[in-house]
């Protein structure tokens, strides 16, 4: 039996909202003759560094579920086109670790900056609470869909 109710409203908003960015995703990729999966891995490296994590090439392979050579083909693409670069670990020095580069930063942020004030701008009419609500929902929703596949 399908669920009902008021909460499908909002379960086909967050899909609604989830083909906008997507698609958004999409035409950033086509503008800046990347791959999908480039953007995704971008966002992964920088989501990782955000959080003061080193990804290895391993690493990063399983976050986008690639398997070795798929992954040596992406990074190999993405630092052709200046967007990362394999540097050794800080922590042990016989790793190889991929940084995005800040020019891949700056291209992002001239494309997707616009959105993420607009969309800062909309926190800030929530409260403390609010806030907390609508976060725990998202990952919620996160984890729920990571333990789908």
């Amino acid at each position: 039996m399908q669920p009902q109710g008021p909460e499908l409203d909002i379960v086909h908003l967050l899909r609604a909202v989830t083909v906008e960015l997507g698609l958004l995703s999409g035409r950033f990729a086509s503008r800046n003759h990347m791959h999908p999966t480039d953007v995704r891995a971008l966002i992964a490296l920088m989501d990782a560094a955000r959080a003061g994590e080193e990804t290895t090439a391993g690493r990063l392979g399983a976050a986008l579920g690639l398997n070795s050579a798929g992954t040596t083909a992406l990074v190999d693409r993405l630092e052709r086109a200046g967007h990362v670069r394999r540097v050794r670990s800080e922590q042990d020095r016989r790793r190889v670790v991929i940084e995005v580069e800040e020019q891949a930063v700056a291209l992002g942020w001239a494309f997707f900056g616009p959105l993420i004030g607009r969309t800062a701008e909309l926190l800030r009419g929530y409260d403390e609470r609010e806030q907390a609500a609508i976060r725990g929902f998202l990952e919620g929703v996160r984890e729920a869909a990571a333990g789908e596949g």
